[in-house]
């Protein structure tokens, strides 16, 4: 009786870890799916990305000069509540971008880390047509959306970057949570943030929340440890819906604007 106990348990675990490689990306990206709602005052835009893919998101022009915010969202979220979440950005004339993904809202593709690097390639390059130079763009990222956010700073000579509830890594997410499993060896995509940004020369601003149960704010400790020129805000009490809280749109604007008091 217990060796059959024994080979049903050891059948299940390993049914459940052919479905955690497989069903991976399923489980990394819920993407919300259908094109979502208008925005008022937002322009419904498309950019092409290096793959060929034409992805739609959302674009209000900066005023007089100011800089504009490409916003990279969670990855259950879509570019519509990346209004949301600079809606205290904005009327102090800050631009916005609200890059979207493969896969989501009813754009073509699979989402997936080369992927989703090369959408936030797609919406810099638009930008750039549109004559916004990249010492007048800020990068935030919100929980996945920080890896992108991450690799674009490497990239380009960002005015800033932002990361909100951000992570170390993806495996060390995943790990802490599934410690059971060899998380580590199954997963494809790493958003290996705690290595890239040493690499980082923009100003970096790391929020999180004390009470985030899903990514713990000691991921943006060991990110701030990994380059002391981050600033880090903690906020008491917040969870990992930061970043629609009206406090982290504040620290965001006196961030900004402290930079533009040096310059």
């Amino acid at each position: 009786m217990a060796a059959q106990l024994l080979v049903m348990a050891a059948t299940a675990y390993f049914a459940v870890l052919l479905l955690l490689a497989l069903g991976q990306r399923y489980f990394i990206y819920p993407a919300p799916k259908g094109e979502g709602r208008e925005v008022p005052g937002f322009e419904e835009i498309l950019y092409r990305t290096s793959d060929g893919l034409d992805l739609m998101a959302g674009y209000k022009p900066a005023r007089g000069g100011m800089p504009t915010i490409v916003y990279f969202h969670g990855n259950g979220a879509d570019w519509q509540s990346s209004v949301i979440a600079t809606d205290r950005l904005t009327p102090a004339g800050y631009g916005v971008l609200a890059a979207e993904y493969r896969g989501y809202r009813g754009n073509p593709g699979s989402p997936s880390e080369e992927g989703l690097y090369a959408d936030g390639r797609a919406a810099l390059a638009f930008l750039k047509a549109r004559g916004v130079s990249s010492n007048k763009v800020v990068l935030i990222g919100n929980s996945i959306g920080s890896g992108v956010a991450k690799q674009m700073a490497i990239e380009i000579d960002a005015r800033a970057i932002i990361l909100i509830s951000p992570f170390a890594s993806l495996p060390q997410v995943a790990s802490e949570k599934l410690w059971w499993f060899p998380v580590d060896l199954l997963l494809r995509d790493r958003f290996n943030n705690i290595a890239k940004i040493p690499q980082v020369s923009a100003p970096i601003l790391l929020l999180h929340g004390d009470a985030d149960d899903l990514i713990p704010h000691h991921h943006s400790e060991q990110l701030a440890r990994a380059n002391p020129a981050a600033e880090l805000m903690i906020f008491p009490g917040a969870g990992h819906d930061l970043a629609w809280n009206d406090g982290t749109q504040q620290a965001v604007l006196q961030f900004l604007e402290a930079l533009d008091a040096e310059n």
